[in-house]
């Protein structure tokens, strides 16, 4: 067994010891087993004496990754290990690593010298004088804390001391170890996408491309796959930087998920459907680029948007156009902000106001104008004319990072005020020409920028010198746009087709990204329609049905073929027409995960010219059936609904196949012999499915179900009478657990709890509950149930004393939370 297994067990137990509601602001995130696994194999190399930095170290997940990694590669002569953690609660956790990790360099007669500093790593390397002793370490891998840091605060001096400005202790960490990396040292680093851009972080771009050269770049293509379990919504990238090499290309993989895993057949470590690139740095950072912004193209067909839109060439200033953040900040002029609009006051527009057009006013929290005063008067502009408005922040949730609106100067007043949350652009802070500001308002509001910025954009904040730093069309191309427009607020189809001819016509070329991305789509829609799992319906299937009838991205349904394609052909196929490389190590991905669905649903022949062929022949080939052919041909015409459907009908082992799939979604119960209801899809009615069908057979047969709190039916399943016959009366809006139980051979009332993603009996919840049931006749049993012991382990901490804990994946045994017996009331 590998270090880095146990140790994911310390992890475990080390991550429910934090305080749940203050681990987030800390920026306690603790790194999976599997990232730990890859971000090890990062380094070029481990060899020689090693002297290893893991600042904000955890339980040690990373510092177990890389000795599993330095005692594999049998290269190295002795190594030293510096681990910084803050958190006291962690250091036990910590000290089990270490103490694992000096036994196995023990056991390979490694010489070893492994530290636990009990300490801030920022605040540590000062105070133990280690900055001193810089360059000092040839390796360091590292999952920082993301936390912003105050102007004010000791972290941000002691880093100016070290000639450091930042804003988050995560690029602070990265720049301290910078620092302090020998020449030729290496770093490994998960960190947020958020430095890539904007000007906060320009001096920490400065610093990584004057001192080191980035090897390797790796980026998720979801933003909640990196710390899922901790249910973060974080663009997090892995960066291999190795100081004073020269620059050279730079690797660039993505993946869909986190689950990497080591290859045995190739010795690598990968991921589902991992894609790789190798890119000039130039690509990366722009070679005149004064702002440094790391652009990062996963795939082909990410470059080609950036590629697409060079033919914009124009900056504001050639323009005449400047874009600034509003002048109004709302806390300064609080007492001159005002719900409603009066004789003294003028329009103020802030980002609630703000959609495709402006809403205004507009009821809520948010001000509506504000009184021009000597002070306020100052923060205001001129109101004539039109303006392009911009948020600067968006939620994590929102699918579009630049969402512009049109403002054409038609409320009230000769003077009006912008929120400091809107980036808005004028000329010499006033509006402008309408034409010109709906051609601006067509480009910044395309899926073509949109895509373009999020190759640099790692944060929700879309700031003014975001802004500044993109190229625009020139005069001519905005004017001609916004003629287009007309005084009709265009579709998001529209708009797309404005800015791709425009392009065209400058161009003479048609080679729109976008289109690729469309056809992806439409397979996507067409595996639905079809049936596939949802296992299935993702981009490698996709792709791989675009190959299988030979649909490049300029291509037409009408005008498929069927090759005759192995799995590698497959995967060449996808590189070359839709820019996608996926890892040489996917290829099972694609034979196990999609052809043989394909297979099974009549989808596609195997080995049709040869049928006896042998399953590991090299020649093993696939080819598109005949008869759902002929149904492709016909997609996006009239003809396609008919003709699905007469597939369909003819196709009764696909048909029942999948259909008693979705069907196993609505999961059948029966209630107390009499009563069936299904209950909604999800883990969550899963789970509640289990407590009736195991828990309650198992540790209270016989027992009544009087409550279940989500049934997919009209109304929830409540045995109101049978409850009141009890003592309790209570309103259906009453706070009542997930599931209630009734015992009469005990006569015990089991109030449980179905968390999948929150609410266990933990102290608050326990003493809710007692109050509700005061009256019952009955004892009161107190459960916490889970789907499995990682969610399990989430909780122990906060879990009441005398209530009682089961596990739907072990579903025989139970644990009790100290008392004198096992299960029953506890008065």
């Amino acid at each position: 067994m590998s270090i880095l297994t146990e140790v994911e067990r310390y992890r475990s137990e080390a991550n429910s010891k934090l305080n749940q509601k203050t681990k987030g602001s800390l920026g306690q995130f603790f790194t999976p087993q599997s990232i730990a696994l890859y971000m090890a194999s990062m380094f070029e190399r481990i060899q020689g004496q090693v002297v290893l930095l893991d600042p904000g170290a955890g339980p040690g997940s990373l510092t177990a990754a890389f000795t599993d990694e330095a005692i594999k590669r049998l290269s190295i002569e002795s190594i030293t290990i510096s681990t910084f953690e803050i958190d006291r609660v962690i250091h036990p956790y910590l000290q089990q690593t270490l103490d694992r990790c000096n036994d196995a360099f023990s056991e390979n007669s490694i010489p070893a010298n492994l530290n636990l500093y009990c300490a801030d790593f920022i605040n540590g390397a000062f105070s133990e004088g280690l900055f001193h002793a810089s360059e000092s370490y040839t390796h360091v891998i590292m999952n920082p804390p993301y936390k912003k840091i105050s102007a004010t605060s000791d972290h941000r001096r002691l880093l100016s001391l070290a000639g450091i400005e930042t804003v988050n202790l995560y690029s602070g960490f990265v720049s301290l170890a910078i620092k302090q990396l020998v020449p030729g040292g290496e770093l490994v680093a998960i960190i947020p996408r958020s430095f890539c851009n904007g000007p906060y972080y320009r001096d920490f771009r400065e610093l990584i491309t004057a001192t080191c050269a980035i090897d390797h770049i790796h980026i998720f293509d979801s933003r909640n796959v990196a710390f899922a379990e901790d249910e973060v919504l974080q663009e997090n990238i892995i960066i291999h930087l190795t100081k004073g090499k020269d620059q050279g290309r730079v690797v660039i993989t993505s993946s869909p998920t986190s689950d990497f895993h080591l290859d045995h057949e190739s010795d690598t470590v990968t991921a589902s459907d991992m894609t790789i690139r190798t890119v000039d740095f130039g690509s990366i950072v722009y070679p005149n680029d004064k702002e440094k912004f790391f652009h990062i193209a996963a795939n082909e067909r990410d470059l080609a948007v950036i590629q697409k839109l060079s033919a914009f060439s124009s900056t504001l200033k050639d323009l005449g156009v400047g874009v600034s953040t509003g002048p109004v900040v709302s806390f300064r002029a609080k007492d001159d902000l005002r719900d409603a609009i009066g004789q003294t006051s003028v329009p103020l527009l802030n980002p609630s106001h703000l959609g495709l057009s402006v809403t205004w006013p507009k009821n809520g929290k948010k001000p509506n104008a504000i009184e021009v005063t000597t002070i306020t008067k100052k923060s205001l502009w001129a109101h004539k004319g039109s303006f392009v408005l911009v948020r600067r922040f968006s939620s994590k949730e929102e699918k579009r990072r630049i969402v512009a609106t049109l403002y054409e100067s038609d409320l009230p007043g000769d003077l009006i005020g912008f929120d400091n949350g809107l980036n808005v652009f004028h000329i010499a802070k006033t509006g402008f020409d309408s034409i010109l500001a709906r051609g601006l308002f067509v480009f910044l509001n395309s899926t073509l920028l949109d895509k373009y910025y999020r190759n640099f954009g790692g944060h929700t904040q879309v700031n003014a010198t975001d802004l500044k730093n993109l190229n625009y069309p020139s005069l001519d191309s905005l004017q001609r746009l916004g003629r287009r427009v007309g005084g009709n607020t265009p579709s998001q189809a529209e708009i797309d087709r404005f800015i791709d001819e425009e392009i065209f016509r400058m161009t003479g070329v048609d080679n729109n990204p976008l289109h690729a991305q469309r056809k992806i789509d439409e397979a996507l829609s067409i595996l639905v329609a079809l049936g596939l799992p949802r296992a299935q319906q993702n981009e490698r299937t996709a792709l791989t049905l675009l190959a299988l009838v030979d649909l490049p991205p300029n291509g037409s349904w009408a005008e498929l073929k069927r090759p005759l394609l192995g799995v590698t052909p497959i995967m060449s196929w996808v590189k070359d027409s839709y820019g996608k490389e996926y890892a040489p190590n996917t290829r099972e991905t694609f034979r196990r995960q999609t052809l043989h669905q394909f297979v099974d649903a009549g989808l596609c022949l195997y080995n049709p010219d040869k049928p006896d062929r042998a399953v590991n022949s090299p020649s093993a080939c696939y080819q598109v059936a005949l008869e759902l052919f002929h149904v492709l041909v016909t997609f996006g015409t009239p003809e396609w609904n008919s003709q699905l459907k007469s597939w369909l009908d003819e196709s009764p082992t696909l048909i029942s196949q999948y259909a008693m799939s979705r069907e196993m979604e609505l999961i059948p119960l029966m209630l107390n012999g009499k009563t069936e209801i299904k209950l909604s899809p999800g883990a969550h009615s899963q789970l509640i499915h289990d407590i009736v069908t195991e828990f309650g057979p198992r540790f209270a047969p016989g027992a009544e179900v009087i409550y279940l709190g989500d049934t997919g039916a009209k109304e929830d399943f409540f045995e109101k009478a049978r409850l009141a016959e009890l003592g309790v009366v209570v309103d259906r809006k009453g706070k009542l657990p997930d599931v209630v139980l009734y015992w009469p051979e005990r006569n015990w009332l089991l109030l449980i709890e179905s968390v999948t993603s929150h609410g266990p009996v933990d102290g608050k919840r326990h003493g809710e509950l007692a109050k509700l049931f005061s009256s019952c006749t009955a004892g009161l049993v107190y459960v916490s149930a889970f789907p499995d012991r990682k969610t399990m382990v989430k909780y122990l901490s906060v879990l009441a004393w005398e209530t009682e804990v089961w596990v739907a994946d072990a579903p025989t045994h139970m644990i009790h939370f100290n008392g004198d017996r096992f299960l029953g009331p506890h008065l």
